[in-house]
């Protein structure tokens, strides 16, 4: 990562997100909880945002907590009577999670829910609720096909599905990668290739969080 990357997110955030939607209270108890640094950036979490926003998701579907970070800026952009259901495997994270999300006062539009994702998963599909308008996937890399292949079984014609990490450094476009994201990246971009229930892009990011990016798929 270069410094200048961390400076443009920066002027970013300062620009055109207010500090209180920023989280710092939420950053700073990850932090003194000892998680891993590994949140979306400001104007990621942003975008997710204004995603959710500009579909009028109602339910939102997320794989990997970690301290609730994302989730709060994806429940807030629900309507009263939305919802994310979102599933964090490490039970320390998902405590820190939901003390973050009562503070910022989304806890009645947030499910979350503790375990295994690919457990979990088939139990939402047994409730038979309504579809996913939105899905977030920004959990262990390995398993992100599975994930996909999921979110997708989970959705409507419409829906949003985001895949975050799936640059790592360029590991994706190197046949001879070894890194797990990298592999995990790539047998994504192979099941999505080969998917015709989807059409699907993927940018490419720099800043605070280096060099990476996320996949989007929309529903056909």
């Amino acid at each position: 990562m270069t410094n200048e990357w961390k400076i443009v997110d920066d002027y970013i955030s300062d620009r055109l997100i207010p500090p209180a939607d920023r989280q710092g209270a939420t950053l700073e108890a990850n932090r003194a909880s000892g998680l891993p640094a590994i949140d979306v950036s400001a104007p990621q979490g942003k975008l997710l945002h204004l995603l959710a926003a500009s579909i009028g998701a109602r339910r939102i579907l997320e794989i990997g907590t970690l301290g609730g970070y994302s989730t709060i800026w994806l429940a807030r952009a629900l309507a009263d009577g939305g919802r994310v259901v979102t599933i964090e495997f490490d039970p320390r994270h998902a405590e820190v999670a939901r003390q973050n999300i009562a503070r910022e006062g989304v806890a009645e539009k947030v499910d979350l829910r503790v375990g295994a994702a690919l457990d979990i998963l088939p139990k939402i599909e047994t409730e038979g609720g309504a579809p996913f308008d939105l899905a977030f996937i920004d959990a262990d890399k390995a398993n992100n096909a599975a994930y996909f292949g999921w979110a997708l079984k989970l959705s409507r014609p419409g829906s949003l599905i985001i895949v975050d990490n799936v640059v790592r450094d360029g590991a994706v476009a190197d046949p001879h990668t070894t890194d797990d994201g990298g592999l995990g990246g790539r047998k994504l971009f192979d099941h999505v290739a080969a998917e015709p229930r989807v059409t699907a892009t993927a940018i490419q990011t720099v800043g605070s969080k280096g060099w990476d990016g996320f996949l989007i798929a929309r529903v056909r």
